[in-house]
């Protein structure tokens, strides 16, 4: 019985991954419009707008209950991740 339990579970977590792939698509998107309006590589990474992302998200999610520790090692890592992905896509113009 249990594990029946689980496996509806799991069936509605693959769920949220793939609605969650569908919303970092739209991310992506986003940050190539904006790498695009990059002229140089030094703009890549802006500190001050890390800072102020995670700041926003940890207040947000203390508002909604989640642990903030869960949603702060998830967008640094998506923030490096992408960040990786601007070096790898720059062009200089």
């Amino acid at each position: 019985m249990k594990n029946k339990k689980i496996s509806i579970i799991r069936k509605k977590l693959d769920k949220l991954d793939l609605k969650m792939l569908s919303i970092i698509k739209k991310r992506s998107s986003l940050v190539n419009k904006i790498l695009e309006q990059k002229q140089f590589k030094n703009q890549i990474v802006d500190n001050k707008r890390i800072r102020i992302i995670l700041s926003k998200i940890k207040k947000e999610s203390k508002r909604k209950r989640i642990d903030p520790r869960i949603t702060n090692t998830i967008w640094k890592s998506m923030i490096k991740a992408f960040i990786n992905y601007e070096f790898r896509n720059f062009k200089k113009k």
